[in-house]
């Protein structure tokens, strides 16, 4: 039985779980079948001793995984040397290549290690990729980081210097192998149009298969397709759409056919837990929300969209609703990330690792002339001093607190309250427009 099991079987169990989990056969020493699946995973002797897990893909070893204890979780990369060991070794009965991918894994912690890239370093993963995304990769010949060096100038026709400055500085970035970058733009300066701008150039130079543009409300959703349909890119005349797919999520079906989506961090998280989600719940910036998850659910091995489904995650107002719960959205993904920003703040800066490729802020923007400066006026009025009554009789208007359906009734009393009440219990349309009302609206 499992408590039975010592600590090294343990790690092979759960490692076999991960990989069964993501389309691999795993057999035993006692079965030897490697025509048995697209991708086989067995335990494998080397001129240099047994692999752990050697990975097969149509017959032919691409892989190796090297596990480990789960004390060993803290320092795997010194474990590397060793998994490249079996990853250049010779297999008993095959005349092999050295092998492209290599893996340590605690079962909970796993480090991945392509060496197809000009300069191979592990990098933390969510799982093991599927099977079928080696078999694409080794057809496809160059990897995606490879690729990064390939790059072409970009055009500065129609760019503001700032989102020239933005795009270089990102795509060196990119040629650095950097995993997270952060571009800090300031409101009206052209943000998204930089950030499609940017996508565009990586699904054309780059071949990234799929991009995903993340925000945390269903209208920052809707703002940014409609961006998306209306660009036009510098070199093509046509719109973005006619060259490459868009899809604003608005259910758990994820099409496969699209390179760029577009959905909210709530929407994903509901998909990877296999959970349906009201469009409501989109609605509202969920870093702003006033009650909390008492047990906030893990985000689990989702096959419909593995961990490698999106090349690329740009997010949008980082600094809001990538933390905490939200968190593991991101971590699930094996993707470079790309933080869009008017106001970082010190958690924003700790958790793009400082990669700050742009900083362009509201007096640089002034200073340019791409944004006018503004002036603050504080208005005090009767009502924010004192409160006001609702007189009985008049409609007024409520919303349900869970399901926010609004409904109207007459108020069947006199109704006073005080400037605290303002704008938390009680709206009043004069006192936030300056558009003339008569009653105020509860």
């Amino acid at each position: 039985m499992t408590f039975n099991q010592n600590p090294e079987q343990l790690v092979r169990d759960q490692i076999d779980k991960m990989l069964q989990a993501s389309g691999w056969l795993v057999q035993s020493k006692k079965q030897f079948n490697l025509a048995a699946g697209v991708g086989v995973a067995r335990e494998y002797q080397t001129n240099v001793g047994p692999a752990d897990y050697m990975l097969f893909v149509n017959k032919k070893p691409v892989g190796v995984i090297e596990a480990k204890r789960e004390e060993e979780g803290i320092h795997l990369t010194v474990h590397e040397d060793q998994t490249e060991g079996y990853a250049k070794a010779k297999l008993r009965l095959i005349d092999n290549e050295p092998l492209h991918f290599a893996y340590e894994s605690t079962g909970e912690v796993t480090r991945f290690t392509d060496y197809h890239d000009p300069k191979p370093r592990s990098r933390p993963v969510f799982t093991f990729h599927r099977p079928e995304t080696f078999k694409n990769w080794l057809q496809e010949g160059k990897s995606l980081r490879t690729k990064f060096l390939e790059l072409p100038a970009l055009p500065l026709t129609g760019l503001r210097d700032c989102q020239v400055e933005a795009i270089t500085n990102l795509e060196k970035s990119f040629k650095q192998f950097k995993p997270k970058a952060l571009v800090q733009m300031a409101t009206g300066s052209g943000k998204t149009f930089t950030a499609i701008t940017s996508i565009y150039r990586l699904l054309k130079f780059t071949k990234a298969k799929r991009i995903l543009f993340l925000v945390d409300t269903k209208n920052l959703g809707e703002q940014a397709e409609q961006e998306f349909r209306r660009y036009v890119p510098q070199d093509d005349n046509r719109l973005f759409p006619e060259l490459y797919g868009v899809t604003r999520l608005t259910s758990s079906f994820i099409p496969g056919d699209s390179q760029v989506y577009i959905s909210t961090i709530q929407r994903l998280y509901s998909i990877l837990k296999g959970i349906e989600m009201d469009e409501r719940d989109e609605e509202e910036n969920p870093a702003e929300k006033s009650f909390t998850k008492k047990e906030p659910l893990p985000v689990v091995y989702n096959q419909k969209v593995p961990m490698e489904f999106f090349d690329f995650v740009v997010i949008d107002e980082c600094h809001r609703s990538i933390y905490n719960l939200w968190k593991q959205v991101l971590d699930y993904f094996d993707a470079f990330q790309v933080g869009l920003t008017a106001t970082p703040d010190n958690r924003t800066f700790g958790y793009f690792n400082q990669n700050l490729v742009c900083d362009y802020g509201y007096q640089k923007a002034v200073q340019d002339g791409v944004l006018v400066p503004y002036n603050v006026f504080e208005i005090e009025t009767k009502i924010t001093k004192e409160g006001a009554k609702i007189a009985m009789g008049e409609y007024v208007g409520k919303r349900e607190k869970l399901t926010r359906k609004q409904f109207w009734q007459t108020a069947d009393e006199d109704l006073t309250y005080t400037q605290k009440q303002l704008d938390r219990d009680v709206v009043n349309p004069p006192h936030n427009s300056p558009k003339k009302e008569k009653s105020p609206e509860s």
